[in-house]
């Protein structure tokens, strides 16, 4: 081993905590709404290299062979949370627990891990604070990007329907506004980051509503 990599070997792993865990989630961010995040950068003090870089860091620790699982990933970063509460499931997953954690950036959110049996994650999401004011959404201008969770939609208006996903931490709901006009709007970790058009309907007749994160 040349003398370069034998420091680089030595050299103890920069720390992973709840500030660089803000950059994985704007990371995720930023290919939505790239001007909220260099608002975002600005209040951190923090650069589009730390960013990337952060998030590269966790990216790797998620493919490691014998790495922790994704909720060890969590707890090692952000510590212990604020608030663990239990949540009843249903007879297949059985009950659950969410696990709530402060995010500087969004004091009115936390971040959400629904955790099962054997710490399976089941949902990763940022969600409103207990006690914080919920927005008022009645119609497509209501919903401004950052301004409101993927259950806060999934309540405030009918016929939603999930769509697919590409990755976990993105999700897309499309639904119908008082007005009877279809709308849909785009998610990462949960958090409203655009609209879009929506596609067509599978069935209004029955609509879908699978069960919601804690």
């Amino acid at each position: 081993m040349s003398p370069a990599a034998r420091s680089s070997a030595a050299r103890p792993a920069a720390p992973f905590g709840p500030r660089e865990f803000q950059f994985v989630l704007l990371r995720r961010m930023a290919d939505h709404q790239p001007a909220l995040v260099d608002d975002a950068l600005r209040e951190l003090g923090a650069t589009y290299t730390e960013m990337r870089e952060a998030n590269k860091r966790w990216q790797a620790g998620a493919h490691a062979r014998q790495g922790p699982g994704e909720f060890a990933r969590y707890h090692r970063a952000l510590g212990e949370p604020e608030a663990r509460r239990p949540v009843r499931g249903d007879v297949l997953r059985g009950d659950a627990e969410a696990w709530l954690w402060r995010v500087p950036l969004w004091p009115e959110l936390r971040f959400t891990v629904l955790v099962g049996p054997g710490r399976a994650v089941w949902s990763r999401t940022l969600t409103r604070a207990p006690g914080a004011p919920v927005p008022e959404l009645r119609t497509a201008a209501d919903l401004l990007p950052w301004g409101c969770t993927i259950d806060e939609v999934w309540r405030a208006f009918e016929e939603v329907e999930p769509r697919e996903g590409v990755a976990p931490t993105l999700a897309r709901l499309d639904f119908t506004l008082p007005g009877g006009a279809r709308c849909a709007a785009e998610f990462a970790w949960g958090l409203l980051q655009r609209q879009v058009p929506p596609l067509p309907s599978h069935d209004l007749g029955h609509p879908s509503r699978p069960a919601r994160p804690a």
